[in-house]
């Protein structure tokens, strides 16, 4: 999830960023929010390679960033309890 806040600090023009981890009973949740421009391309090379290497680990990834923000991604991956 660094790449997340890479983009925050490249591109998203944010003047707040947040990073949340929980634990659920085989899950590990970790959730990258800014308050920056939006427009976050889940098809960028970034959000790809990132999305991928969650996909190896059965994991998944939501992007949610509408036109003038904020961005809130999102990846859920597997672990042991």
């Amino acid at each position: 999830m660094a790449e997340t806040l890479t983009n925050v600090a490249k591109h998203a023009r944010a003047t707040q960023a947040r990073v949340e981890v929980l634990g659920d009973p085989g899950r590990l949740i970790v959730t990258v929010w800014d308050d920056g421009i939006g427009h976050a391309d889940p098809a960028g090379a970034g959000l790809t390679g990132l999305a991928a290497r969650v996909a190896a680990v059965d994991g998944w990834l939501t992007v949610d960033s509408p036109p003038g923000g904020p961005t809130l991604i999102t990846a859920e991956l597997p672990c042991a309890s």
